[in-house]
């Protein structure tokens, strides 16, 4: 299963293998792609992943949370980016880009560009600037205006970062959001934001759409898989096209880790929402993807260190379960054989 396609509307994956996003701070302070990631995109586009999900890019400069972000507010980006996924799609991969904005984990914080939140609830120490409303209606123009310039530049797939105690998993959370308006208290209002982020993103979107969430806060007072299962269901009801299941990342203590640990995140998602989800977190094996996959756990396998550690992990997945693999030619034998 893991080499077979995988069918998102209109879109087409050749196999259900998915670089996860991972940031690579090679951006400069203009937020422009650089050569660094070319090469680094490239090399798993020629290792036959289905989907690259490019890394965390900004839809704005004080969304970033450091200066080596990607953006994706102006144009120069916009065409950057364009020229890159003209590469990796000659390479045969389909390609995603996270759209999202740092919150109070902004580092780079200025009087001019304060690190913006929920609410004013202290991270690591420093106090953070709760939003109001008129800050809360441009953070979603920023979205939409990026969403548009992602159509322009060619990308196939949009993933809207809701998780790691970004800006969305603070309006998400109650932990971090103690808001007494429209966007804090139950459940609901704390889906506002994200659901209006939803909604402009696919007035100028047609394509496949993502959501990363943290389906677990390890907190016995922030959100847990249950929360985002009825969140799931708010988002399939907008057009939501798949759950990317992550965890953590609100609070600044490590979760527990072992392989496949957020793996039930994205089953119980998948059957109680019913829709798909993506698996990530410590999955190495080609075996250990199928075990997923054929047990109905999750749709797509995200895979982030591995990558890292192998561009060429596909093709070492596909050895392993005796899959034929359509490799470069001058690949061919080795894969097969190597």
């Amino acid at each position: 299963m893991l080499f077979s396609p995988l069918h998102l509307g209109t879109l087409c994956l050749k196999n259900r293998i998915m670089m996860a996003p991972m940031a690579t701070s090679f951006a400069q302070d203009d937020g422009i792609v650089q050569p660094e990631h070319l090469i680094h995109y490239a090399s798993r586009a020629l290792g036959q992943a289905g989907l690259i999900m490019l890394e965390s890019t900004a839809v704005s400069p004080s969304g970033r949370s450091v200066p080596v972000n990607l953006g994706l507010w102006n144009e120069a980006q916009t065409e950057g980016l364009r020229r890159m996924n003209h590469t990796l799609h000659r390479l045969g991969s389909k390609i995603g880009i996270q759209l999202w904005h740092a919150g109070r984990k902004k580092e780079n914080e200025t009087s001019a560009e304060p690190a913006l939140s929920a609410s004013d609830v202290p991270f690591e120490g420093k106090a953070r600037q709760a939003m109001n409303t008129k800050q809360i209606a441009e953070v979603v123009t920023q979205f939409r205006e990026a969403a548009q310039r992602a159509k322009h530049a060619g990308f196939d797939v949009i993933e809207i970062h809701a998780a790691h105690g970004f800006l969305i998993n603070e309006f998400l959370s109650p932990l971090t959001n103690r808001r007494e308006d429209q966007y804090g208290g139950g459940r609901r209002n704390r889906y506002r934001l994200l659901g209006e982020i939803i909604d402009a993103v696919k007035a100028v979107w047609t394509g496949p759409l993502f959501v990363r969430i943290s389906a677990e806060e390890y907190h016995p007072e922030g959100n847990h898989v249950e929360d985002h299962v009825q969140y799931a269901r708010w988002m399939k009801a907008q057009g939501v096209d798949l759950i990317h299941c992550s965890s953590g990342g609100l609070l600044p203590e490590a979760p527990p880790v072992y392989p496949g640990y957020q793996v039930p995140y994205a089953e119980r998602i998948r059957l109680a929402a019913n829709m798909p989800t993506a698996a990530v977190g410590l999955i190495e094996t080609g075996k250990q993807a199928e075990e997923i996959l054929r047990n109905g756990r999750a749709d797509l396998i995200a895979i982030g260190r591995p990558f890292l550690r192998n561009p060429f992990w596909t093709a070492e997945a596909a050895k392993e379960l005796n899959a034929e693999l359509d490799a470069p030619r001058v690949y061919r034998s080795y894969w097969k054989n190597g």
